[in-house]
């Protein structure tokens, strides 16, 4: 019996590879740093890598969408408890976060399924999502 035949009827499919060498882009001065590794305007979902300075601290905010974070290198506080080098977090969906603060320099992956929202005392201050981090891609890409 032949095979079945497999291939793609969309010939656009291609691999998205993002090199050891990408730029990342400061998003707070001598502090914190990110690296878009995809976004994916289907669904929202988007992959980055994260890098901070000990003392940076994120504002608080609300995951709309669950995310997946792994700590590559360095230490997190998180809510109550300290994620270390090695340590994976799946954060659901509408959890809330005080501030999360670098406790040593750290770096880490993290992959979201939707935006992330900040906020203050006051309200709605940002959110992050893949049309955000495509944006900040294509700018860093013009200044090369």
């Amino acid at each position: 019996m032949p095979m079945q035949d497999i291939t793609p009827l969309n010939d656009q499919l291609a691999d998205i590879i993002v090199r050891s060498d990408e730029p990342w882009i400061e998003t707070e001065a001598d502090k914190a740093w990110l690296k878009v590794l995809w976004t994916g305007p289907e669904t929202g979902r988007w992959a980055a890598l994260f890098r901070w300075k000990k003392g940076y601290v994120a504002q608080k905010h609300k995951h709309l969408s669950d995310a997946h974070t792994f700590i590559i290198k360095g230490k997190l506080q998180v809510r109550d408890g300290v994620l270390n080098t090695g340590d994976y977090d799946y954060e659901p969906n509408g959890v809330l976060h005080d501030a999360t603060i670098a406790l040593e320099d750290t770096e880490y992956l993290f992959i979201c399924d939707g935006p992330v929202m900040f906020y203050d005392d006051n309200g709605l201050t940002s959110y992050l999502g893949w049309e955000e981090l495509t944006r900040m891609k294509q700018a860093a890409n013009a200044h090369k």
